[in-house]
């Protein structure tokens, strides 16, 4: 087995664990896990298909396992909501970069949305191996990542979750004729 093609996916895989783990030492132990996947199963990946797209495609299927593995272990019922906590983590000096708002704001999306989202534009994968890595329709992928954007939108001009929002305000409504 090369592992020069293997090696280069790295940065990438990171890249992608930091940003759908939000805690460093949970994206290298998913990008550890990983690599040690793809060296186990090296003989199932296709010669001359796309790599990138199988490691990608290995990660997300392994975080969602570790997901599932921790709530039927207790450790954790479902992802953390943030919307749910009594007061939002405090707010960075204004002086930092806003990326450090991108970062919770990101974590805030639902998991499905955050996995699109970062596929799509982290990773600039075509909605056609999006699809195949999280194993969904296009239509769906092209759905989520739309809500994805609008929610992501949403939060970074401080709005509010919608679980928050006022019940009792009626929605805007337009005539068309």
């Amino acid at each position: 087995m090369d592992r020069q093609p293997l090696i280069e996916h790295i940065p990438a895989l990171r890249r992608y664990a930091r940003a759908l783990t939000g805690e460093a030492w949970a994206a290298d132990d998913l990008v550890q896990d990983t690599l040690e996947r793809a060296c186990t199963k090296w003989r199932l990946w296709l010669a001359g298909s796309d790599l990138r797209a199988w490691l990608f495609t290995l990660m997300h299927n392994l975080y969602v396992s570790q997901l599932r593995h921790a709530g039927r272990q207790g450790e954790l019922a479902r992802p953390l909501d943030l919307t749910e906590l009594d007061a939002d983590p405090p707010a960075p000096p204004a002086q930092l970069d806003a990326a450090i708002d991108l970062q919770r704001c990101l974590l805030r999306l639902p998991q499905e949305q955050r996995i699109v989202l970062l596929l799509v534009t982290l990773e600039d994968l075509s909605y056609a191996e999006v699809a195949r890595i999280v194993d969904v329709p296009i239509g769906t992928v092209m759905s989520r990542l739309s809500r994805a954007r609008a929610r992501l939108q949403e939060l970074m001009e401080g709005a509010p979750a919608p679980a928050q929002a006022d019940a009792s305000a009626a929605p805007a409504l337009r005539r068309l004729k």
